[in-house]
């Protein structure tokens, strides 16, 4: 999983509250579990004309909503998404937080997210910020108002830093901070002990050799 320390990027707004992970990635495209090649689909059923998409249909074939944010030139190449209420609700598909990273997005910044998104988020290496909805509506306009804006966002101080400089604290559990600063995911963590787990087998298998032959038949 990519480290998440310090970023900085351009904004886009996703100007919507209850954002549901159906319109994050929509159903057809849940087939495949590979973790690869959603970025092209995010958000599909608002940032394509043709419509349904199917998996498979090259981007290049596709005809976008040129009234859709993310189809904005003003907008290309954005890494954090600043969004409404309630983001991520709906089913608990990871695909979503999948879609969202293999985009190009980093962060999200929002006053509130779904549970469940909000824990997938941060096992796929994307950091979710809970601000309070005043300091949102204040991005939100900023964003409009001025073209290219950027954010910094520093993990390790906890902070969101303005263009002029100006920071704005949040709030990250302490373990999913770890992880994120650390690139480690649930497999991440894991094999941290990988030494560990070997020895262990070793010495399980010299007590129980039968097991090497119950496991190979298996």
């Amino acid at each position: 999983m990519q480290k998440f320390t310090l970023h900085k990027g351009l904004v886009a707004p996703m100007d919507r509250a209850n954002v549901d992970t159906d319109a994050i990635i929509p159903k057809q495209f849940l087939k495949s579990i590979r973790k690869t090649g959603f970025g092209p689909n995010l958000f599909d059923e608002w940032r394509y004309l043709d419509q349904p998409g199917q998996p498979g249909v090259p981007e290049s074939d596709r005809k976008p909503n040129p009234d859709f944010v993310l189809n904005q030139p003003r907008y290309k190449g954005a890494s954090i998404l600043l969004a409404r209420k309630n983001f991520g609700c709906g089913s608990s598909r990871e695909h979503a937080p999948w879609a969202i990273d293999q985009y190009g997005f980093r962060a999200i910044i929002a006053p509130s997210f779904a549970d469940i998104f909000f824990n997938n988020s941060f096992k796929n290496g994307l950091l979710p910020i809970v601000l309070p909805e005043a300091t949102v509506d204040m991005l939100f306009n900023e964003v409009h108002a001025f073209p290219g804006y950027e954010l910094t966002i520093d993990l390790e101080r906890q902070v969101v830093i303005r263009p002029q400089g100006e920071e704005i604290p949040f709030e990250v559990i302490a373990f999913r901070k770890y992880c994120l600063l650390n690139g480690f995911d649930d497999i991440g963590l894991t094999l941290r002990h990988a030494d560990k787990i070997k020895a262990f087998e070793a010495e399980r298998l010299a007590k129980m050799p039968w097991l090497t032959h119950t496991s190979i038949n298996a």
